[in-house]
């Protein structure tokens, strides 16, 4: 998971420009926990920012069960230390294409689904969640990932999901 904060604030403290990064494993279902993550952090964020996004990105400053950080965390058995890096990261929900690279930990794509059979047939497909707990709506896409930071990852033609996120620690605000 990836995303680029366009502006935001934990407290006082501003977070707007930095992007993030989040990798987590599980060997099993997600509800069944014993999941590995690790989290990287924007090297251009300030100690104060960097201490911000750590604390949300860990779901430690949210409302119990209020945001997908706070569930991702509780399904985790090990948290590896945050790193700070840069992050080259590209977004566009509607066009369904993303691509986030940072140096020898993460390279990952996101793009529009291939289209199957008759040309007539879309390969938009779109989540409208207006009361779900992670996003108001999704963009479906292909996604491939290689990380190899704490966490191993190789992913080819994967699921990936392009959203837009406002939220703050009780949850999504619509």
């Amino acid at each position: 998971m990836a995303g680029h904060i366009e502006e935001g604030y934990f407290n006082d403290t501003s977070v707007d420009g930095l992007n993030y990064a989040a990798l987590m494993y599980w060997p099993g279902e997600v509800h069944e926990g014993n999941g590995t993550q690790q989290v990287i952090i924007d090297e251009r964020a300030d100690p104060t920012q960097r201490e911000a996004l750590r604390k949300v990105l860990h779901g430690e400053s949210t409302t119990p069960g209020a945001t997908h950080f706070f569930v991702y965390n509780a399904m985790m058995s090990t948290v590896l230390a945050t790193l700070y890096a840069p992050i080259d990261l590209s977004i566009d929900v509607d066009a369904r294409m993303a691509s986030l690279t940072i140096d020898g930990l993460v390279e990952s794509r996101g793009t529009p689904l291939p289209k199957t059979g008759s040309t007539a047939l879309s390969n938009k497909i779109r989540l409208n969640t207006p009361d779900g707990p992670r996003y108001i709506y999704a963009e479906m896409g292909s996604g491939n990932t290689t990380a190899r930071a704490g966490i191993e990852l190789d992913f080819r033609d994967s699921y990936c999901q392009f959203n837009v996120l406002h939220m703050d620690q009780n949850g999504l605000i619509r």
